[in-house]
């Protein structure tokens, strides 16, 4: 049928085989090598989730103390603002038992979206990863993490987000892909859940991409910052190109107004003294204050105006 219709020679596992859902359309949530492996999976999966939409998330027996402190992830954060870390290296520390069901393992790889537990009970999570594209927003990490969002919010799955991102993909092929209407889904799905969200901001958080990433702004319930994070419109060298342009041409002029733009924005105590950062913390305390905050969340009740239907922009 498709060499007739389109003049393609394709096989059907290029068509429309495992590795094509799993990769590139996303129509697949994972694949394994055989029956018994994928049955597994399912059912770690399913044990994280609530029987029903009405029903609370589920609470299991846990082995792991909610104030264990890692002191390694003092030095996650390289000294270098552009070297990449593993983001799931943090996870694995902070949730229960290094126990993490990943979603949508091999697509959008540049976004982790996934399943947890903290004292016992299911939290999905959502964050950026710095070895990827170093862990920007484009059109597809937006909508893998906007549909995990709202699935979360579906069966009412507290959401933590660890945000290090440095923007939306610029380019052509994103901005006629749409990508900004893409990136209003994301931003669509956490303005509109209701469930209890907690954000860490570990680095970069710039722009309309810290704003999407489960910011104050888009009603984040308690917001966290480690003391690396950079909090800011953009990077300090397009920031200060564009705002002393008349003194691009003299380097030395450019690398102190670099300097001086640095020290003052990028750092999470401006945001702080704004409100829009509730406490900046040490990052060997991470469980500690996400376990705390899920705790004071744990009966929280929100609901959005009455309307027909919502109108999230597909």
């Amino acid at each position: 049928v498709v060499k007739t219709v389109t003049n393609e020679t394709v096989t059907s596992e290029q068509l429309g085989g495992a590795s094509i859902h799993t990769t590139k359309s996303s129509v697949a949530d994972g694949a394994w090598d055989n029956d018994v492996i994928a049955m597994t999976q399912i059912r770690r999966l399913v044990d994280f989730l609530p029987l029903s939409n009405k029903d609370e998330v589920p609470e299991r027996p846990f082995f792991d103390d909610a104030q264990r402190l890692e002191e390694s992830l003092d030095t996650l954060i390289p000294a270098n603002p552009n070297m990449p870390y593993d983001m799931k290296e943090l996870i694995l520390k902070v949730v229960d038992e290094s126990d993490f069901f990943e979603i949508q393992e091999s697509f959008a790889k540049n976004i982790v979206t996934g399943f947890a537990r903290v004292e016992g009970r299911t939290v999905g999570i959502v964050a950026n990863q710095p070895m990827v594209l170093a862990g920007v927003l484009d059109s597809d990490a937006s909508r893998k993490a906007a549909r995990f969002v709202r699935f979360c919010d579906c069966f009412n799955i507290p959401i933590v987000t660890f945000v290090d991102v440095p923007g939306f993909l610029p380019g052509t092929s994103q901005e006629y892909g749409g990508l900004i209407k893409h990136g209003a889904k994301l931003l669509f799905a956490y303005t509109e859940a209701t469930v209890p969200k907690v954000t860490i901001i570990t680095r970069k958080a710039y722009g309309g991409a810290y704003d999407v990433m489960a910011s104050k702004h888009i009603r984040g319930d308690l917001n966290y910052a480690w003391p690396t994070a950079e909090i800011a419109v953009m990077g300090a060298k397009g920031a200060v190109e564009i705002i002393h342009r008349a003194d691009i041409k003299d380097p030395e002029k450019i690398a102190a107004h670099t300097k001086a733009y640095e020290d003052r924005f990028l750092n999470p105590f401006v945001a702080a003294e704004r409100g829009y950062i509730d406490e900046v913390i040490m990052p060997h305390s991470t469980r500690v204050r996400i376990a705390r905050a899920l705790a004071l969340l744990r009966h929280k009740e929100l609901e959005n105006p009455w309307k027909k239907h919502d109108n999230i922009p597909l």
